[in-house]
């Protein structure tokens, strides 16, 4: 029996071939049902699929590392799989996309939406690759995250917010900024705001 590690927390795929077995939305929908181990007869009953064609999309998942195998029981005269999913869930790095993939020092408006979603997007593919090294070399990532959510009561208290953040954040680099310390690493920070998405189910329970 293999060895079974817990579940990453969230998988990064940074290849255009596990992008593309995850984007079929009936792969996407077994890994969402492998949050526990099962076999495929399992999911066939459980879904309402053929077995034939779960056991196809297991294959291609498995090989792309996005299950893993639990363990292998004889059930009459065969052996059955039992599979789990690689991760809770899975994000698409923007490296896929290559060339076309989105870059802040291609777009000019600076206070755009196009340009915030290009920020994360350049740190969800620096974080990928970085991941990948610290896990290589088995070492922890040095990360910061910090989240907050802010009422504003008009558009004027949002803009003067966002004068002081500046002036605090440029406050702090210039205070802890060092270039030429022996050993000295160089970090990348960044801050958006943007409105919440409301919550369909709380706005429901609301009434």
């Amino acid at each position: 029996m293999p060895a079974v590690s817990t579940p990453d927390p969230l998988h990064l795929l940074r290849e255009p071939r596990q992008a593309a077995a995850l984007l079929n939305p009936e792969r996407a929908r077994l890994l969402g049902a492998l949050v526990e181990p099962a076999s495929a007869a399992g999911l066939a009953r459980r879904l309402g699929l053929p077995r034939q064609r779960i056991n196809y999309h297991l294959r291609e998942l498995e090989k792309e590392g996005l299950v893993t195998l639990v363990e292998e029981r004889r059930v009459g005269n065969c052996m059955e799989r039992v599979v789990r999913a690689s991760a809770r869930s899975y994000l698409i790095s923007p490296e896929v996309l290559g060339a076309v993939a989105a870059d802040p020092s291609r777009i000019a408006d600076r206070f755009s939406v196009s340009y915030l979603v290009a920020l994360c997007a350049r740190a969800i593919r620096e974080l990928a690759s970085l991941r990948d090294g610290a896990d290589r070399a088995g070492k922890r990532l040095a990360t910061l995250s910090l989240e907050a959510e802010i009422g504003f009561a008009s558009a004027e208290r949002r803009s003067a917010f966002g004068e002081e953040l500046a002036e605090c954040v440029a406050r702090l680099v210039a205070k802890y900024h060092s270039d030429g310390a022996p050993g000295a690493r160089r970090f990348r920070l960044f801050a958006g705001v943007h409105p919440i998405v409301p919550d369909p189910d709380a706005r429901h329970e609301s009434h």
